[in-house]
């Protein structure tokens, strides 16, 4: 009898232990509220929009965008991701064109030198287009096609420094020269925005 009751705690401890602790784990796993992807992408999206909407109208800016790093593909044959950038996001003003649909999946290497400009000093400020002694980085002829006279591009970056998209702000009805005080707020908007971004990306 000894001997059985041995066996019978033995087995208990030593394999029903061990399933029955794997069967509660996952029940409980189950009962988890997994997270609402298309609630949680409307709440970012309207906590974004109500930045952009506020930038546009604190800076009297007449387009307001953010574009976002993310893989668009792979290169063949050695199937190494394709960087590109889109326009998720995008405020106008009253007669202001929209650039968010022409700016979906665009390579990174096609704006290689203001990505890079950004990537490296964080901002690249163009009060004036026709002004030959501004550099543009590439950006005129765009400019051009979308009416701006003067953009301000700030990247978007994480606490660690990653790199993950641009927040633009273009004036298209007036040359426009921000002060550094501006410059300022704007840089800490962006990281602000790179903040609510990361906190998405990372759920």
């Amino acid at each position: 009898m000894e001997n059985f009751v041995t066996i019978a705690v033995a087995f208990i401890t030593g394999v029903l232990g061990p399933v029955l602790i794997i069967y509660i784990r996952d029940f409980l796993e189950k009962r988890k509220v997994k997270p609402d992807m298309v609630m949680d992408t409307l709440r970012v999206s309207e906590l974004i929009n109500q930045k952009i909407d506020h930038i546009k109208d604190e800076f009297k800016a007449d387009r307001v965008w953010i574009s976002q790093f993310h893989n668009g593909g792979n290169f063949y044959p050695t199937g190494k991701s394709m960087a590109k950038f889109s326009i998720m996001y995008e405020t106008v003003g009253a007669s202001t064109q929209s650039v968010q649909s022409n700016f979906k999946n665009i390579p990174v290497q096609l704006f290689s030198r203001a990505i890079n400009e950004l990537y490296q000093n964080d901002i690249i400020q163009i009060s004036d287009f026709k002004d030959e002694t501004i550099a543009t980085f590439g950006l005129k002829y765009i400019a051009e096609e979308c009416g701006s006279k003067s953009s301000y591009l700030f990247a978007i970056k994480t606490i660690e420094g990653r790199f993950i998209g641009v927040l633009a702000i273009d004036f298209t009805r007036r040359k426009t020269n921000l002060d550094m005080e501006s410059i300022n707020h704007l840089q800490v908007h962006a990281s602000s925005i790179g903040g609510v971004l990361m906190t998405y990306l990372a759920q």
